[in-house]
């Protein structure tokens, strides 16, 4: 949320062990109008079973002589479930001299 009455942009930017399996989709500045909220969405690329952790970090950009806080958040994800994207039949001998 903006309270002030000047906009308020930020430089998004993810760091940590898997910051590269999360990416921010509509691109890595926030701008937040004034008296408004903003949403900012941040999408998960799976790669392991493992849980992946990063962290988003909003650092404000001076607009206007108005520097918003600096915001951080914590990314865990949790994979649920899991479907092969193909499946494939191959035959083979398991033995050969």
């Amino acid at each position: 949320k903006n309270p002030s009455v000047k906009t308020l942009v930020y430089n998004a930017t993810l760091v940590g062990r898997d910051a590269d399996d999360f990416s921010l989709p509509k691109g890595n500045t926030v701008t937040i109008a004034p008296k408004r909220q903003a949403s900012i969405n941040v999408e998960f690329t799976s790669r392991f079973l493992h849980p992946a952790e990063a962290v988003l970090l909003l650092i404000s950009k001076s607009v206007g002589g108005i520097d918003g806080a600096t915001l951080t958040f914590s990314l865990k994800s949790e994979v649920k479930h899991i479907e092969p994207t193909d499946i494939l039949k191959c035959k083979s001998p398991c033995y050969e001299l």
